[in-house]
């Protein structure tokens, strides 16, 4: 299993939760975020009305998908999510070992 973390802008939620259905995943956690990365938390918009942000609203996805199905899900995420802007986010890819649903014990694959 891999744990799939997304950092983008907040209106990509939708997008994101279409990209997973699409893949036959429907598990994620959404959690508000603020950061700041190339852009250094400048928003251009806010240059002219002389607004000095440092921090970025984003939010930070997290689902868990098959070793199997990782590649298409992230093409499907990167293809839907890129709008060749600075401040797109982050994809972070990491092995999960086991998963247990807490109400029943099941572990594994019966619990995605």
């Amino acid at each position: 299993m891999k744990k799939i973390e997304i950092i983008t802008r907040p209106e990509k939620v939708e997008i994101i939760k279409e990209v997973l259905a699409k893949n036959e995943y429907s598990g994620l956690t959404v959690t508000a975020a603020m950061g700041c990365g190339h852009q250094k938390g400048t928003i251009k918009e806010f240059e002219k009305l002389n607004i000095d942000l440092n921090l970025v609203p984003k939010i930070h996805v997290m689902t868990v998908v098959w070793d199997e199905d990782l590649e298409d899900v992230l093409c499907d995420l990167q293809a839907s999510l890129s709008t060749g802007s600075v401040g797109d986010g982050k994809i972070f890819i990491s092995t999960v070992e086991d998963v247990i649903r807490i109400r029943t014990g099941e572990r594994g694959y019966k619990t995605l």
